[in-house]
């Protein structure tokens, strides 16, 4: 079975041919040029959310795990950061390769350095932000990798993981991988219990600030906007309410907040987000 599997380039490029999923693609930033993807991604809702989080980091030196094509490496670069990007994969359409397309076309101050997360090639206390989008999930050593995030912080850092793979219990990782768009073909996707982020961030010397569900932020709801989610907030109300007074109600953002955390905590979604900001002592 596994002599048959394709790369992660070959799986995204299998994706791009088929037209019913062009709006995956889209929303995934797996469509080229690259940097256009990356303008995107720059402007989205989920990228603001997350510069509102590190708002008192930035600028400043970042590592970006598991960089992929560089769209946050961008977004952090475009943000006035200096920027390593922290690639394995060397392929010009999801790997190193993509990365130095944004480069040239850009000439935005990033480095690539192609290494995992578990064995970080830097001295300790180098950088302000530690970076993951989608990463952690990957790790072949969860608790190993969060400890080399640790080391490289400098004392203050900000270690910020976003839309991380969770599971309810560990029979649901197959539904999990069958439900998933592209691990049937590359068989590289993989899922964590709540807890074991949790303990695997808490036991590497980061203070573990806030955790937030599904549901709780854009970082993890998007592609959904949060235009979308204040309608689908109104929707549940103006059933008690009328459709004028629920969608007044749905723009205040404790509402948001509430409903947030309400959905998060009733979603059993296996392979759901939740994110994760943690700093250094």
């Amino acid at each position: 079975m596994s002599d048959s599997r394709l790369t992660w380039e070959e799986a995204v490029d299998w994706l791009r041919q088929q037209p019913d999923k062009n709006e995956l693609v889209y929303h995934c930033y797996y469509d080229d040029p690259v940097h256009e993807a990356a303008e995107r991604f720059s402007q989205s809702e989920e990228w603001l959310a997350v510069v509102r989080l590190l708002k008192k980091y930035l600028p400043g030196k970042v590592l970006d795990l598991g960089a992929g094509r560089g769209i946050s490496s961008y977004a952090f670069a475009k943000s006035g950061c200096r920027v390593v990007a922290l690639e394995p994969d060397s392929s010009d359409v999801v790997g190193a390769g993509a990365i130095q397309a944004l480069i040239d076309v850009t000439n935005l101050p990033i480095e690539i350095v192609q290494e995992y997360g578990e064995t970080l090639p830097f001295p300790e206390n180098t950088f302000d932000v530690v970076y993951g989008r989608a990463v952690l999930h990957h790790a072949n050593d969860l608790q190993k990798l969060c400890k080399e995030a640790s080391r490289v912080l400098k004392p203050g850092g900000v270690f910020l993981a976003t839309r991380e793979h969770v599971i309810s219990k560990h029979d649901d990782l197959q539904k999990f991988l069958d439900a998933h768009a592209l691990h049937f073909l590359y068989g590289g996707e993989n899922a964590y219990l709540l807890d074991e982020y949790i303990s695997a961030v808490s036991s590497s010397a980061l203070e573990l600030d806030k955790v937030f569900g599904p549901f709780d932020s854009v970082i993890n709801y998007s592609p959904m906007t949060q235009k979308q989610f204040m309608k689908r907030i109104a929707s549940g109300l103006k059933r008690y309410l009328g459709q004028k007074i629920a969608f007044w109600i749905a723009q205040f953002r404790f509402i948001q907040h509430f409903y947030g955390h309400r959905f998060s905590s009733m979603s059993d979604v296996p392979g759901r987000h939740y994110t994760f900001l943690a700093y250094k002592a």
